[in-house]
């Protein structure tokens, strides 16, 4: 691909010495390169198209492979052994599985290129391997265990992989945060509700609890321990909890509740402790999902089988059957490189919207719209009917919207809602489609959205104002985020979608997004991104979203996220952004490109559409052009985002001191969860070059 003419001053030296010749030969030239690059974007999006179309399900979903990091196959293979079935048939492909995925410095990471492992990942793999029978002498699990140590040990573990630790016998339970059952009887107004925790933390603390209740040890086998763990001793291990804070604290408060509830577990005062237990069983049960998972989501699930198991559920039980089944259920579970990997979550709704919309972006062809009509009876058909978590502080409200995963009715998604609007938009008074119930389907969903807006103006993911910051504060909650409040990039799309139905920025819910949006914009001119890394998305979301709702695209606001985005253009003509950048600022809008960050760089640039940046918007189509093979693109790296790690769920001032002390993370991110989502690479793409087309036609004659 050519190189298109950014800098025009050599040009118009010319001009003026050949009286003027020179230049208009330049700019006959530039013509030229515009067409052929009009040409080779067609070509590029035809290819691209082709390629969707091959991908969709005989059912009429999408679906690519979530990669996240090996801590879920890790904790595969000690829940598989916990529940007495190291005979599994996933088992040998998961222990595969986590030698394929170890880095060359011994560790196991959080995100592709990480610039270090992550001490909790490594100590479950360890763990999981030697529980599968490697001897500690391989030289693989030397390599591990040296960069253990060299990483202070397990001094500094989250919770999560004490339970670990605690359930193979090789962490005291009574060191570990008590997770009473009785948390189940709180009522909803109640700050410790379980229902002010983010859904994703309230379904993993339930099986959890029964777990803390039953403090139950299975331990390696042949009489394992892993000594090598504790190489001064266990009797000179300090298993205390490693910050120790102010004295005059919540913290400090919930620390000292945490000892006064062992010692009541360990002389057996809790009053009411089996119905307690009853009550959460009951939970677990009512909430597993019709395919055999909790949640959507790997720990509800994983901690809901070993739970129902300790209390004396077999694996043949109809329950534990379906969460079992699952493990080899090919939606969940897949295959490569001769090793099994299983899914942290599955995506198909949330990519079969996005594909929707890249192929609407990139206009419809008869074949294309057949495609998008078996997508369209899909999601109707899977329409979440069923009043889930969010009832409970809206319980007049008629269930709606979509889910993110294939059966997952408790949590339906704002974000996965707001998108299915977008594109089932424009079917809502095709009589076709009438007939099949898309407006009432709308409807339902767009009452849901609106009534799920947070009192800030913004929304969370699966919560109404889910921001009880004070939870944060519970030793429990160490890991990624405890909390759901507002984030923009949902928020924005919500905007997109209601203004696809032709909802307008004077209507009070809109109003109220907008200021909630504004109010958030960073001082450079970007957004902080919650579900995607990280300010190039978050932006990516806003501007579509203020342009789509009719909001002043030249006001000084937008202009200076515009500024922003060109100054990030790598030298490729691509963006990229690590995942870094959740702990390091300067990091922001920085890294190697990649196809969906470059696709959301030029969609931001797209929705202003000023013609002076159209070169900028030439370079970056250019980028993603040359890129594609075989109709889409290679992308390695991680650019979805689960957790950042800092716990509230929100963005925080990575200025402040001690802040990688007080989160005991850094760019490695060891308390986030960073996700591959392996269609990003496609749809987002997709979507730029389709916006391009009209933008370049309309610049088409803007000067070089």
């Amino acid at each position: 691909m050519a190189t298109y003419i950014n800098d025009n001053s050599k040009e118009k030296a010319d001009w003026v010495e050949t009286g003027g010749q020179n230049y208009v030969n330049a700019e006959d030239h530039t013509q030229t390169e515009r067409r052929q690059l009009e040409r080779q974007l067609e070509t590029s999006i035809q290819s691209g198209l082709s390629w969707s179309l091959g991908a969709q399900t005989s059912e009429g979903y999408w679906v690519g492979n979530l990669q996240s990091n090996s801590c879920m196959e890790a904790q595969w293979i000690l829940a598989l052994h916990f529940m007495e079935l190291r005979s599994h048939p996933q088992w040998n492909g998961l222990v595969q599985c986590l030698f394929n995925e170890q880095r060359t410095d011994g560790a196991w990471g959080i995100y592709h290129d990480a610039p270090a492992g992550d001490i909790n990942t490594t100590v479950e793999c360890y763990a999981a391997l030697r529980c599968a029978g490697v001897e500690k002498e391989d030289p693989r699990l030397k390599s591990a265990l040296a960069f253990i140590h060299a990483n202070g040990g397990l001094k500094h573990i989250r919770v999560f992989t004490k339970y670990w630790l605690a359930l193979i016998g090789e962490w005291p339970w009574d060191k570990t945060p008590n997770l009473p059952p009785e948390v189940i009887y709180f009522p909803k107004w109640f700050p410790f509700s379980i229902y002010n925790f983010a859904q994703w933390a309230r379904a993993t603390l339930m099986p959890i609890a029964l777990l803390s209740a039953r403090r139950p040890v299975r331990p390696l086998p042949n009489g394992l321990k892993l000594d090598e763990f504790f190489p001064e001793g266990r009797d000179r291990f300090d298993f205390s909890y490693p910050k120790q804070p102010e004295p005059i604290s919540w913290e400090a408060f919930f620390l000292r509740a945490d000892k006064i509830l062992h010692g009541a577990q360990k002389f057996g005062l809790p009053p009411f402790r089996e119905g307690a237990v009853s009550r959460v069983i009951e939970w677990i049960i009512k909430h597993q999902d019709a395919d055999g998972a909790w949640g959507g989501i790997q720990p509800p699930w994983i901690y809901g089988l070993m739970a129902l198991y300790n209390e004396g559920y077999p694996v043949s039980h109809p329950v534990m059957a379906k969460g079992l089944g699952a493990i080899e259920d090919p939606r969940w579970a897949y295959e490569k490189d001769g090793a099994t990997y299983v899914q942290a979550s599955v995506s198909p709704v949330w990519d079969t919207v996005l594909t929707m919309l890249a192929m609407k972006d990139c206009g419809a062809s008869d074949d294309n719209e057949d495609a998008l009509e078996r997508a369209i009876d899909w999601l109707l058909a899977n329409e979440v009917r069923t009043k889930g978590d969010w009832s409970v502080k809206l319980p007049k409200v008629e269930p709606g919207g979509w889910a993110f995963e294939y059966e997952n009715a408790m949590y339906p998604d704002l974000d996965d809602t707001a998108v299915a609007l977008i594109v089932l938009a424009p079917y809502r008074d095709d009589p076709k489609w009438k007939a099949k119930g898309i407006g009432e389907a709308i409807d339902r969903a767009v009452n849901w959205t609106l009534a799920m807006q947070c009192k800030n103006g913004g929304w969370g993911a699966f919560d109404k104002d889910n921001d009880k910051k004070i939870l944060t504060k519970i030793p429990f909650c160490d890991f990624g985020e405890a909390l759901d409040p507002p984030s923009v990039d949902v928020t924005a799309h919500i905007i997109e979608g209601l203004a696809a139905l032709g909802y307008k920025k004077s209507h009070p819910a809109i109003a109220r997004a907008l200021d909630f949006i504004r109010n958030e914009q960073e001082p450079d001119g970007s957004w902080w991104g919650r579900w995607g890394v990280n300010y190039i998305y978050g932006t990516s979301a806003a501007l579509p979203a203020l342009e789509a709702i009719g909001e002043d695209m030249q006001a000084p606001n937008i202009t200076r996220a515009i500024e922003w985005i060109i100054s990030k253009q790598n030298e490729d003509g691509g963006w990229g952004e690590t995942c870094g950048s959740y702990m390091d600022a300067s990091l922001a809008g920085c890294g190697p490109s990649t196809a969906s960050q470059t696709a959301w760089a030029l969609m931001a640039l797209l929705a202003v559409g000023r013609p002076e940046d159209r070169p900028v918007i030439e370079r970056g189509l250019s980028h993603l052009m040359d890129r594609q093979k075989d109709g889409t693109w290679d992308e390695p790296e991680f650019t979805g985002t689960g957790f950042p790690g800092y716990g509230l769920g929100e963005r925080i001032d990575l200025g402040r001191s001690g802040l990688e002390d007080d989160l005991a993370q850094s760019t490695e991110l060891s308390r986030a969860f960073m996700i591959n989502y392996n269609l990003y690479r496609h749809y987002f793409p997709l979507m730029a070059m389709g916006r391009a087309q009209p933008y370049l036609q309309r610049t088409a004659n803007q000067p070089v």
